[in-house]
């Protein structure tokens, strides 16, 4: 794969696999770009005490057969559209694997439920690795019961903290918004308590207009200093809360939520920790991740083709 020119995409012959590579397949169509679909699979090894401490592998066959057999599958119901198609049967780790192609691909997606494979995965103990550890954008498609991620987007919203991850976040965001002709909101979280979890207090003397005046002029500088001169509209909204909780909520009014990796402590911060788990458990909408990585990369705009 030539490098920002296909959306890699991970399936496991889950119904999450499914929706996040019809995804993947709009996104790609929407852009231009080639789709590359890819299936993996690994085998146990298991110690055997007649080799004196050495280990017996599986016959690969039968479960390389049956990996091929999914990844013949998605690619046969994506035929027939114009869309050029690629895909790859893989060895090893689920993730590692997408990690690794994703030096090759412009933009990564995955699903949030499977069948032990990427999904499971990626939500398990390596939660964080695709988002803070990919070469290229990740879009994590959760599959919630009456919710369709697959509606045409029309309303985006980025996490925004004033940090240089942010402001790569909000660029990719605008591309999108640009790509979809899709209202685009800047957002951000303005936590009003002291300490966390039990120990959280709210400050008497807090006034909670001056704060959140105080974020939103944050916020507007942050967005000018990105938008500069372009004729792009980006409204601006400070919200009440932490930055999970804030992301969390919005997802069930937009089409698609956009965040960096590292920033300070706000919306980037939380995707490296254990609040990660909270956002991608309960989003309601398809999460774009951009990584800090991007910001020492040459990398070109998205190429906006409508169809």
């Amino acid at each position: 794969m030539d490098h920002q020119s296909a959306v890699l995409v991970g399936v496991d012959g889950s119904h999450t696999g499914e929706v996040a590579m019809q995804w993947a397949a709009r996104e790609a169509r929407r852009l231009g770009w080639r789709l590359h679909v890819v299936t993996s699979y690994s085998l146990p090894s298991f110690p055997v005490a007649s080799l004196d401490g050495g280990y017996a592998a599986l016959d690969d066959a039968p479960i390389r057969a049956a990996a091929q057999a999914v990844l013949d599958d998605a690619v046969a119901r994506l035929s027939g559209d114009g869309l050029e198609v690629t895909s790859s049967l893989e060895t090893g780790d689920a993730a590692g694997i997408l990690v690794e192609l994703s030096r090759n691909a412009g933009l990564a997606v995955i699903g949030t439920r499977g069948r032990g494979g990427f999904a499971d995965r990626l939500l398990g103990t390596v939660s964080s690795a695709l988002p803070a550890h990919a070469h290229c954008p990740t879009v994590v498609v959760p599959v919630r019961e009456g919710r369709d991620v697959l509606v045409p987007i029309r309303k985006i919203a980025v996490g925004v903290d004033g940090s240089d991850s942010a402001a790569l976040a909000l660029e990719r965001a605008i591309e999108e918004a640009a790509l979809w002709g899709a209202e685009l909101t800047a957002v951000a979280a303005a936590p009003m308590v002291v300490g966390s979890g039990m120990m959280a207090v709210l400050p008497a003397t807090l006034d909670r207009d001056a704060v959140l005046a105080e974020v939103l002029s944050g916020l507007g500088i942050a967005v000018d200093k990105v938008v500069g001169d372009r004729d792009i509209e980006v409204k601006r909204s400070a919200i009440e809360g932490t930055g999970a909780d804030v992301l969390t909520e919005l997802s069930w009014n937009i089409d698609l939520l956009v965040v960096g990796t590292r920033g300070r402590g706000g919306f980037a911060g939380l995707l490296l920790g254990s609040t990660s788990q909270t956002l991608l458990h309960h989003a309601l909408c398809p999460i774009l991740v951009v990584p800090a990585r991007l910001q020492d990369e040459d990398l070109p705009p998205i190429v906006r083709k409508r169809p």
